[in-house]
Order: structure tokens, then C-alpha cells, then sequence
């Protein structure tokens, strides 16, 4: 749940921006009273049960060895290094884990079928699905849900945060499947290829569209004369013949048959077929469809990086990247995840 409550946090700008809690004995400030409290013992030198201090993030720790693996977070340093590729990692537990991709290891077997996992959250989440339970409740409405992950996606639709962000232009995605796809638009993959001819797809439903073409298949049935259409788009706009409505969205692409309410998002999808890329780096040769993505880019040759963590010292070039730096403060609650 805490994952989630982070989540609204970050759609508040100023929750990153603003540090209310002022020491009255230095001129530090801090983003919340624990944080000060933690603080105030280096003035007043009272003892703690958590006596070891981040001096980065004002988190303090019972353990020594807890406080090493959390000053990782800030060092970026990374001692567990696996010896089958370049990956490593903070904690031991996080390479042990790791292995199991190498060796095939999957440990946790499921006590009502015979599939097994690589990791004990996994198992857990995979019974919930033997037993119903449904443990994690959406704080904005009654639905429940067997995992974290599953409960952190549906939040999505109540606080219309898109975490998963295009780096070629403006476009952002609840899911990083969703932005996986939107990225081939960009880089011109297109991996679902039709068996009766040699065209190729981005997306399946797309390819399964296309199909109609070969089978003569056309499921959509005009309600008011016996025409018939192989897209559910071109009924809806063969069906304005007769009930006279203006279309909401009246700019459609001839290529994808996408449909806009104005022409300025028209002509800017356009461009992903046409490939232009009408603004241009100054500094390099690299140009793009949308000004917002050149804007993004220039802090490259610029050094700008106008998102600031609020937490520790980081700052980043897109807010995308702070938001997703902003799950290391949470802890091991995300990393169980």
C-alpha cells in the first residue's frame, strides 16, 4: 500500500518542490516531520532506537547493516555482481535471486497445481488465483485485488498517472507493454506479419483487421440498410448517413484509420507515417516530429535537469525518470514486489 500512496505523492507537483518542516537550530529544511525528528537528535544528541542516520535522506536505521545496503541507494554502488553477465546488484538476496534466470531454478512449488517459480512472491501471488483471496483494496473505489502490482495499475484510472513515457515524443502509457508498442510507431518494427501476403503490423488486433481483407470477412451489420463493413470506425461513420451526426472526431487518417478531434493532432500523428521530423537540434543532427521531444533532448548538450528529488540530492532531465527514482525511498516493500 505503500507503493500506492507514493503514487498519488507524485501526481502533487509541489509535494516534490516544497520542504515544510524548517529546523529551528540550522537552516535545513525537510519534506516531513519524521525527517526533521531524525534530524533534531544531531542538535539535542538524544539516543534512538534508530541510532544509524542517512546524512543523504535523514533515514535512520536500527541496523548497521541495514544503513550500509540503504547508503547504496545514494553511492550507486553495487557489490553483488553475477557471474554469467554484466548485471550486479545492491544486496545479495537481489544477485541470488538473479541466478535463478541463469540455472533454471524454481524452488516454490504451488501446493494445489504443479507450476513452480523462481521466487516466493510469485508462489504467493499465483495461489491467490487457487484461493480468491483478494487482499490489496483500491483506496478510490471497492474493487480488490490479488497483487500489488495489479492493484497499482488499476490506481492509474482514479489518479491518471501515466508513468511510461515515449523519449521520442510527448505520448505517455499506464502499462510499459502499452509504451513497448508505441515505440515500434517510432522505430518502424513491425512483428506481426500476415501469412497470405508481405505486410507486416505493429499491432495484432491491427494484423487481425487486415485479415478481413483475405477472408471477405465483415462482421459489422448497418442497423438501417443491408450494408455490412469489416471495421466497427467505418460503421460508426456510415451510420452518420442516416442518423445525420457531425462526427466528434472528423480528421481520420487515411493510413490507420485513427480519428482527431483537431487538425493540429491530425497533422502531428501524420508524421508518424510520413516520417517527417520538422524540428531540429541546433547541436546535433538528431531531429523530431514533436517540439516538446526536441525540448527534452536539448537538456542532453545542456546539462539541464530541472526534476528534483525531494528526498535526497538527485535531480533528472524527465520527470519520468524522477518518478521511477522516487520507488528507491520506499524501500524493500517495492523491491518484494
Amino acid at each position: 500500500m505503500a507503493f500506492l500512496a507514493l503514487e498519488s505523492h507524485l501526481l502533487v507537483p509541489t509535494a516534490l518542490e516544497m520542504k515544510p518542516f524548517q529546523c529551528s537550530q540550522c537552516d535545513k529544511d525537510f519534506p516531513n516531520k519524521k525527517h526533521l525528528t531524525n534530524h533534531m537528535r544531531i542538535h539535542t544528541g538524544e539516543k534512538t532506537e534508530k541510532p544509524y542516520l542517512c546524512s543523504k535522506c535523514e533515514k535512520a536505521f536500527k541496523k548497521y547493516s541495514d544503513f550500509t545496503r540503504h547508503m547504496r541507494i545514494h553511492t550507486g554502488e553495487k557489490p553483488y555482481q553475477c557471474s554469467q553477465c554484466i548485471k550486479a546488484f545492491t544486496e545479495k538476496r537481489a544477485l541470488t535471486r538473479h541466478m535463478r534466470i541463469h540455472t533454471g531454478e524454481k524452488p516454490y512449488q504451488c501446493s494445489y497445481c504443479d507450476k513452480v517459480f523462481t521466487q516466493n512472491i510469485h508462489l504467493k501471488t499465483h495461489t491467490r488465483t487457487h484461493t480468491g483471496e483478494k487482499p490489496y483494496k483500491c483506496i478510490h473505489c471497492d474493487k480488490v485485488f490479488s497483487d500489488t502490482c495489479t492493484l497499482t495499475r488499476h490506481a492509474r484510472i482514479h489518479t491518471g498517472k501515466k508513468p511510461y513515457q515515449c523519449s521520442h515524443c510527448d505520448k505517455a502509457f499506464t502499462r510499459n507493454s502499452n509504451l513497448k508498442k508505441h515505440i515500434w510507431v517510432h522505430t518502424g518494427v513491425k512483428p506481426y506479419n500476415c501469412s497470405q501476403c508481405d505486410k507486416a503490423f505493429i499491432c495484432i488486433s491491427t494484423l487481425t483487421q487486415h485479415m478481413m481483407i483475405h477472408t471477405g470477412e465483415k462482421p459489422y451489420h448497418c442497423s438501417y440498410c443491408d450494408k455490412v463493413f469489416r471495421l466497427n470506425s467505418d460503421l460508426t461513420n456510415h451510420m452518420r448517413i442516416h442518423t445525420g451526426d457531425k462526427p466528434e472526431k472528423p480528421y481520420i487518417c487515411s493510413k490507420c484509420q485513427k480519428a482527431f478531434k483537431d487538425n493540429s493532432h491530425f497533422t502531428r500523428h501524420m508524421r508518424i507515417h510520413t516520417g517527417e521530423k520538422p524540428y531540429q537540434c541546433s547541436q546535433c543532427e538528431k531531429a523530431f516530429t514533436e517540439k516538446i521531444a526536441l525540448t527534452r533532448h536539448m537538456r542532453i548538450h545542456t546539462g539541464e535537469k530541472p526534476y528534483q528529488c525531494s528526498q535526497c540530492d538527485k535531480a533528472f532531465k524527465l520527470k519520468s525518470h524522477l518518478m521511477q527514482h522516487m520507488l528507491i525511498h520506499i524501500g524493500d516493500s517495492v523491491q518484494k514486489e
